[in-house]
């Protein structure tokens, strides 16, 4: 009689990893940069038309705008909560959050428009060389002032400082971090400094998706003379974007 044995162990069963996020994922606001040109874009700006205008670039992390614009004789500040750090730290910052959001877009191809770049290669070139100018400039300038420390929803600036005032890819963009009534003060706080308008780009989240409380954001501000409107841009860079809102005093 053959001797008896004990089975085999049944085989583990496969282990199953989660998907990736079909969105992106930012768990904190991203250090990341654009140039001019792009801006230009997305704000629907006319260059030629701010010439010798106060303008300010309202959490502009590493973007070259604020170094560019003032070669063409626009008087542009940028303010960053980052911006108290040393340029050796920004360039660490530059560094690591670039690595994380590039590897994130290579990763999520299908929530990318690419409307003004051929691939996500020339988009990442365009957004280094905006780094690259912006850490240039912000060593020698930020003594004088175009660079300065500061964050919504409270800028360290006089009220209609400020001809036009530009935010991008904060409000609305974060709304998973930022609240409802943070949205509110924070439009509210760039109309103060702002004797013009305020324009804000996208007006919508990572997910393409329109900002959620933007009905109810805009009659709020209604209530507070502040009128806005939803301006459709020749821009997209993911899903969504398209648009922009723009914000001024309500004529009385």
């Amino acid at each position: 009689m053959p001797a008896l044995t004990a089975p085999p162990p049944p085989a583990a069963p496969p282990r199953r990893f989660p998907p990736p996020s079909p969105q992106l994922e930012l768990p904190a606001v991203a250090f990341f940069g654009r140039t001019l040109a792009e801006y230009a874009q997305f704000f629907a700006l006319d260059l030629a038309a701010l010439r010798h205008r106060d303008v300010l670039d309202v959490a502009a992390g590493p973007s070259s705008f604020a170094a560019e614009a003032n070669t063409r004789g626009i008087d542009a500040v940028a303010v960053d909560p980052c911006y108290t750090q040393s340029p050796d730290e920004l360039a660490a910052l530059v560094e690591a959050d670039y690595a994380h959001m590039l590897a994130q877009m290579r990763a999520r191809p299908r929530l990318f428009r690419l409307k003004s770049f051929s691939s996500i290669n020339a988009a990442e070139a365009d957004r280094r060389l905006a780094a690259q100018r912006f850490l240039t400039d912000f060593e020698t300038q930020r003594r004088y002032g175009r660079y300065v420390g500061g964050e919504l929803p409270r800028l360290p600036f006089f009220d209609g400082t400020f001809d036009l005032v530009l935010c991008a890819h904060l409000l609305f963009t974060y709304a998973a971090r930022f609240d409802f009534e943070w949205h509110l003060a924070a439009c509210r706080e760039l109309v103060r400094v702002s004797a013009g308008e305020v324009r804000l780009h996208p007006v919508c989240g990572v997910d393409g998706k329109p900002y959620a409380g933007l009905a109810r954001l805009r009659r709020e501000l209604a209530r507070e003379a502040i009128a806005s409107e939803l301006v459709r841009v020749d821009y997209e860079f993911f899903v969504g974007s398209g648009s922009m809102l723009v914000l001024k005093r309500a004529a009385l």
